[in-house]
């Protein structure tokens, strides 16, 4: 397995930057599985549905301190994942509504990270301790994480391809947005209707205008 042995060594050494980097701004985080092929993989009896802590006590064991994230990452290639509910929460999105949000956002010039998964969910970390709105939470594919969860940072990988960063927390100075206003910004891009054909939308002029990748 002399291939695993050389990506795991290159890959382990591009995460375990990540997790510090991470760290270094008070983002706790937590090694979850991994997958090899179509397999997730890094603990017994892993959960093959995606991405979860390996440690039993992971909300506690969450971590800031660099000798323990060096440890974590030493071997295998877990995923990088961030408990929330405490610094922040995430808002779980189709990418779909998390294009037009992201565009509502930038028109009024707030800016928020933003990570999106290779299958399809676009994630908005926000400031902690507020609950979905009713109208969002009926919405199906649109979720909030919160206490007792957590989402996977890039540059985690799916069997699918990488998480990565559509805006990265640097290019916001690592402030967390007002949930108040995502979760306005989210509602006002359910309520958008596609663009027809022939035709412009707002949240395609505002790509277009800031030069921002959608």
């Amino acid at each position: 397995m002399q291939w695993w042995d050389s990506y795991r060594a290159v890959y382990g050494t591009e995460l375990r930057a990540e997790a510090m980097v991470l760290a270094d701004h008070g983002w706790a985080v937590v090694p979850g599985t991994f997958p090899q092929g179509e397999v997730w993989s890094g603990c017994a009896d892993a959960p093959q549905a995606g991405p979860c802590p390996v440690l039993d006590d992971w909300a506690l064991r969450a971590s800031t301190d660099c000798s323990q994230i060096a440890e974590w990452w030493s071997g295998l290639p877990y995923s990088i994942l961030l408990p929330t509910g405490l610094t922040f929460d995430v808002l779980e999105v189709p990418a779909t509504v998390g294009r037009r949000a992201a565009a509502v956002l930038r028109a009024l010039g707030v800016p928020v990270p933003i990570a999106a998964t290779p299958t399809g969910e676009w994630l908005f970390p926000v400031g902690a301790g507020e609950p979905l709105r009713p109208d969002l939470a009926e919405r199906g594919g649109i979720s909030l994480h919160g206490r007792g969860s957590w989402f996977a940072a890039p540059p985690s990988t799916y069997p699918q391809g990488s998480v990565h960063w559509r805006v990265r927390p640097s290019a916001c100075g690592w402030n967390l947005p007002d949930p108040f206003r995502v979760q306005d910004a989210l509602a006002e891009a359910v309520a958008q209707r596609p663009a027809v054909a022939g035709g412009g939308s707002t949240y395609r002029l505002a790509t277009v205008a800031t030069g921002v990748r959608s």
